[in-house]
């Protein structure tokens, strides 16, 4: 149980105690009396005087008593009624709760086995909440169960669905589009039972590959998918609900998931925080809660203001995070801008009919090809990229370290990329918990990495990918491993990619220690789980339970 330090109370400010005296204070005026001394009062140090004195200061604590009844009474029949009230209702949700107070469940069926009655009476003992995650290739919806028996509320269980395609990939069909989510929505109405229904609360929130779709587009979607949840499901949809989700939110909110299931938020204790790189189809988010050492025994520098800084305060605690969304640096846009760079060097060499033959590619699996559609300028051109004849992972990792544009001018220093200012991890991040994750796992998963490993752990790995078949007979113990590197041609590329974002993009030192995971104590990690807290407040989520229309 979290240990809380509770302030003093009032009492303990004011002391009852007799005050010193003058006499009290100084002997050497009373040594010094005279009893012949004409200017001396009669008994000024003996015990007599006392009583006199003791009236004195008695009616002067009555005067005092009686100003601050009579100034408190004044106040509370001329003073605004509305900060009375705000004071009256803070005081009692704060007050410490007694074994009546909290609330209890109904029906059983709709309470917990860790507790009979909720932490506050404001709280429901059980909630649900509803997250749709739209990303750039795919949807998925996340049910969460929670509890409110403690402070924090407590994860109990979630269902989890995916489909595919994305939204964005209905383009101009919003209603196709809408009208696909379907499939996932039905997870919560079997999830949900059916008395919560009405106060659980919704939000669908898409990423990038909305932002990358257009505004005009993907306003008409997001409408539409609105349009359908209020009018065809019994959820609250909550206030700006359904929308593209600012990419600096996305990596805070996955950061909150990640140490809220740790464990290393939501008391006062101050623990060491988790950093987290998530990777995703459109773009990729890094996020950590940097220390700055001091310089000389003088005091430590801090968080410089800008936009990469988001201060959270979460579970009674103050986190200045830096954050930062690189879009269009997700691993299939990266796929795209790396063969396309390849592309424009190829056609600057040779020339015409640079594109009739196939293109040898570094980063295509040794020994296979791909048809790849590139953007040249324009014009899309369908061309074979095919993988060398020799291993050639520095090569790919060369493409891949070009994409990210290190010599870009950095003006507020020191950056990673693109010109981009992030604090040095290195110095300011050396030892807490790195954990990596979405692509990042996908792809190392199946080649049986473990769940922590070093970035020179996964150069090696990626060595003997980009190698082609003959080297790939120490992944032929993992299930699924070899059937993964001969569908995906694109593995040198994708394993190339990441080593190069976090070793050369972020300046990770390569022996530095990182942690995958697809889930943590049996939940989904990514930004849904961070992003759905806030919706069991209806206060600050922005929602109202949905009355039924009675016929």
């Amino acid at each position: 149980m979290t240990s809380v330090r509770q302030r003093p109370a009032l009492w303990s400010y004011l002391s009852f105690q007799k005050s010193p005296t003058r006499q009290d204070r100084s002997s050497s005026i009373s040594s010094q009396y005279r009893p012949d001394d004409p200017h001396e009062k009669v008994n000024r140090f003996s015990d007599t005087a006392q009583p006199e004195s003791g009236r004195t200061m008695s009616t002067r604590w009555v005067k005092t008593v009686v100003l601050v009844v009579v100034f408190c009474v004044a106040l509370f029949f001329l003073g605004p009624r509305d900060s009375i009230v705000k004071t009256e209702n803070y005081l009692a949700d704060h007050r410490p709760l007694g074994k009546n107070d909290g609330q209890s469940a109904a029906d059983p069926s709709l309470g917990t086995t860790k507790c009979t009655k909720s932490s506050s009476k404001h709280k429901p003992i059980v909630q649900y909440a509803l997250m749709v995650d739209a990303g750039s290739t795919g949807s998925r919806i996340h049910v969460y169960r929670f509890n409110n028996c403690g402070e924090t509320p407590e994860l109990e269980h979630e269902d989890f669905k995916m489909i595919q395609p994305g939204l964005s990939s209905f383009k101009e069909d919003a209603e196709s589009a809408a009208k696909s989510l379907d499939e996932l929505l039905e997870v919560a109405m079997k999830s949900v039972p059916e008395k919560l229904k009405s106060c659980t609360p919704i939000a669908v929130k898409a990423t990038a590959g909305l932002r990358l779709l257009g505004e005009d587009m993907s306003k008409k979607i997001l409408e539409a998918v609105q349009h359908r949840l209020e009018t065809k499901y019994p959820f609250p949809v909550i206030e700006n609900g359904v929308v593209i989700m600012d990419g600096k939110d996305e990596g805070v909110y996955a950061w909150i998931t990640t140490n809220y299931l740790l464990g290393k938020i939501g008391s006062v204790e101050k623990i060491p925080t988790a950093a987290i790189f998530d990777l995703g189809g459109g773009s990729t988010q890094i996020v950590f809660q940097p220390t700055f050492p001091s310089v000389g025994g003088g005091m430590p520098e801090t968080l410089k203001e800008g936009d990469h800084k988001y201060s959270l305060n979460f579970g009674g605690r103050i986190f200045d995070l830096y954050q930062h969304s690189h879009l269009g640096l997700g691993l299939m846009e990266a796929r795209k801008s790396i063969h396309k760079a390849l592309a424009k060097a190829k056609k600057a060499e040779i020339g015409a009919g640079w594109d009739q033959g196939p293109v040898i590619n570094p980063c295509i699996n040794s020994g296979q090809s791909r048809l790849v559609e590139v953007d040249m300028d324009g014009t899309l051109v369908k061309l074979n990229m095919t993988g060398p004849s020799e291993p050639s992972a520095p090569q790919c990792r060369a493409l891949a370290e070009q994409i990210l544009n290190k010599g870009v001018d950095c003006k507020l220093t020191p950056c990673s990329f693109n010109g981009v200012h992030q604090p040095s991890l290195e110095r300011t991040f050396a030892k807490e918990d790195t954990y990596i994750f979405s692509y990042f796992y996908d792809r190392l998963k199946p080649l049986g990495m473990p769940e922590s490993f070093t970035l020179r752990e996964m150069m090696e790995t990626t060595a003997k990918v980009c190698a082609g078949e003959e080297h790939w007979g120490v992944f032929s113990g993992f299930e699924k491993a070899l059937f993964e590197l001969h569908d995906r041609p694109e593995y040198c590329l994708d394993l190339s990619f990441m080593l190069a974002l976090l070793h050369t993009g972020y300046e990770m030192p390569i022996d530095r220690e990182v942690k995958t995971a697809k889930k943590i104590k049996g939940n989904e990690l990514g930004w849904c789980l961070g992003a759905s807290l806030p919706l069991l407040d209806q206060g600050t989520g922005g929602w109202q339970c949905k009355l039924k229309e009675v016929s």
